[in-house]
């Protein structure tokens, strides 16, 4: 029972990010980057604000610890928080391009291949160990993804691009943990405004003089960035980075049902088939902890 908020974090963030096209699609008219621009420099300046205003003490304390560490250490969390802010930019940029250029559709395929990555990956580097059921779900992930990418090759590549990015994103995270979340966080956002910063001249449309404009930006900084990813930061240092990565799948189902349901995209037998075998995965992946706590619950009544 002590791990199920960790479970929650995790669904909730998930189930929030399924929910991105609600707040990204009335930004079509907007380009890819100016979207990205804007909704990694308002995170920056919020976060920044916060930290610099009410969590000095933390602040402090993680200065401290860093001044602590070894110049070894010291270049190994510069490193891996340099290649987090990379990672991330660049799988929400890929991300807004493919879900308003693309296909929403392609979008949530993208976070069907990511949980496999991440399994994938957290066994290999990480050295997670996997029972026979958790490889079955993988196998069956697997599957559901190789039915959805046989109608249409480019949106699979353009979806494992996304994934990747992501999944390389969340192992790197257990490993950078030291740290106060909200101020990793805060780090990764300055480090991708720092990146993004050189382009915005060159690359940006006109400045939005629309208000709706800077209000989806806001409610995509705080909504769908900042608080998602914070859960998902506090998820991963409580379960396993393979279980957060099959949580995942949540998103995708989500913005697979928004595709037909509020978009009217073409719900083909195949993608219902094989999204419905990825439900499957996901139950059965985490089939000990459902079970588990069902049983406790149970018990407890």
């Amino acid at each position: 029972m002590k791990q199920l908020r960790y479970y929650i974090a995790a669904i909730f963030a998930f189930a929030t990010w399924g929910t991105f096209s609600l707040v990204l699609k009335p930004l079509h008219d907007y380009s890819s980057l100016d979207i990205l621009f804007y909704r990694v420099f308002s995170c920056t300046i919020i976060m920044s604000v916060i930290s610099v205003l009410f969590r000095q003490k933390k602040l402090k304390e993680n200065i401290s610890f860093f001044k602590s560490l070894s110049v070894k250490e010291k270049k190994k969390m510069i490193g891996l928080n340099v290649l987090s802010s990379i990672l991330l930019t660049g799988n929400w940029f890929s991300f807004i391009y493919v879900m308003n250029h693309i296909s929403v559709r392609a979008t949530s395929v993208a976070y069907l291949v990511c949980p496999i990555i991440t399994t994938i990956l957290a066994f290999f580097i990480l050295r997670e160990r996997l029972n026979k059921l958790q490889w079955l779900a993988i196998g069956l992930s697997g599957l559901g993804c190789i039915l959805l990418s046989y109608s249409n090759l480019i949106d699979m590549l353009y979806s494992s691009l996304i994934g990747l990015t992501y999944a390389c994103y969340l192992i790197i995270q257990i490993v950078n943990k030291k740290f106060d979340k909200f101020l990793v966080l805060n780090i990764h956002m300055i480090l991708a405004s720092l990146i993004l910063l050189p382009f915005f001249p060159a690359y940006s449309g006109n400045v939005p003089t629309e208000l709706k404009f800077y209000l989806y930006i806001e409610i995509i900084a705080v909504m769908y960035t900042i608080v998602p990813l914070l859960l998902n930061l506090y998820a991963l240092s409580g379960i396993a980075s393979s279980k957060v990565g099959m949580i995942l799948n949540i998103n995708p189902i989500i913005a697979f049902i928004l595709a037909g349901a509020v978009y009217h995209e073409k719900l083909e037998l195949l993608p219902i088939l094989a999204y419905s075998i990825i439900f499957l995965a996901v139950i059965v992946f985490n089939s000990k902890e459902i079970f588990g706590f069902k049983g406790k619950l149970q018990k407890s009544e």
